[in-house]
């Protein structure tokens, strides 16, 4: 895979797996950018050698792998960034309902805002092809699923309604500008590498590596769409070089319904095995602004990405624990 990508929160968990992919594939230069208030210099390096550069360093396109240490909402450095690239794939966020609850205006001012400023980026450099990362349920809210792309927008969190915006602005960027963005509503990512996530499959997996109960809020019927990492990078990519698709949302999940309890009897004796024989299972109160059900429809991905999730949970699972059971017990340098 031939061009010049630049990457937005590439220091994380799904972004180092997009640059694993990229650099396989046969990525020309890959720019990440990143504030590293997440991911960090570390997980970068563990994927691939880079160079940091200055924002106003940037004169053309990246030559291998160039990370830039920048805020997205700082407009100037995003247009630097976008100097001599082919494809934009935006994954830096604030992530999750109850950090968006706690303090939406931040999520607001980073997620729509650092949006807008890499949409400008896109237009004022040239760069046609526009990948953006959305959410499965949060956007709709509460629905009868599964979900899908014609569904109106109902979020119940600031996360949701952010997200929603930003699907919003890639469509008016398209046809207003012709920029060819691509919204993917994720559903729920897991995988190795996530350790620090505050999804379920990680957290469960956190507090079982730190000898604490997994803790599961309210009755544990919700249900979400667990999509393994591997599958959703492939979806990525297949957005950001797929003909014809501009201005289009695709769900991107696995069309199948697992509810918090039924999770968590799949991972009860796979972490019994790989971490302790003792955890165990507690309750807590329900969370606000969580929606109760949400698996997508697919079929959409399937016709136009040529896209499908193949990775089975019970395998995902198992390598995801593995993997992050592994990791918490290699010695500190």
């Amino acid at each position: 895979m031939s061009g010049r990508w630049l990457v937005t929160g590439g220091c994380g968990f799904i972004g180092t797996a997009v640059l694993a992919r990229l650099l396989r594939d046969g990525a020309t230069g890959i720019r990440i950018v990143d504030d590293l208030s997440v991911g960090t210099r570390e997980d970068l390096a563990s994927v691939a050698a880079f160079r940091e550069v200055g924002s106003d360093e940037i004169s053309g396109g990246p030559e291998g792998v160039e990370l830039v240490v920048a805020d997205v909402r700082d407009a100037e450095a995003a247009v630097a960034a976008a100097r001599g690239i082919d494809a934009i794939v935006h994954l830096a966020a604030n992530t999750g309902v109850q950090p968006s609850i706690e303090d939406p205006r931040l999520d607001c001012t980073t997620n729509v805002l650092g949006t807008l400023n890499y949409l400008e980026a896109a237009r004022s450099e040239g760069v046609r092809r526009f990948v953006f990362a959305s959410s499965g349920g949060t956007v709709i809210g509460d629905a009868e699923p599964p979900i899908h792309e014609e569904m109106v927008p109902h979020p119940k969190s600031p996360y949701g309604a952010s997200k929603s915006a930003c699907e919003g602005y890639l469509s008016a960027y398209h046809g207003s500008f012709g920029i060819d963005g691509v919204a993917l509503r994720f559903g729920n990512v897991y995988g190795p590498g996530s350790g620090h996530k505050g999804s379920v499959v990680a957290r469960f997996v956190r507090r079982a590596l730190a000898g604490e109960p997994l803790e599961i809020f309210g009755d544990g019927d919700q249900t979400r769409d667990f999509i393994y990492i591997d599958d959703l990078v492939d979806a990525v990519v297949r957005a950001a070089t797929v003909d014809g698709i501009g201005g289009e949302v695709f769900q991107i999940a696995t069309a199948r319904e697992t509810s918090v309890n039924e999770l968590a009897q799949k991972m009860l004796p796979l972490l019994r095995a790989e971490v302790s024989p003792d955890v165990r299972i507690v309750t807590a109160g329900a969370l606000p602004g969580e929606i109760r059900r949400n698996y997508s429809d697919t079929s959409k991905a399937r016709e136009r990405l040529g896209w499908a999730a193949s990775t089975p949970l019970d395998d995902g699972l198992r390598r995801t624990i593995r993997s992050l059971a592994a990791g918490a017990s290699r010695p500190v340098d």
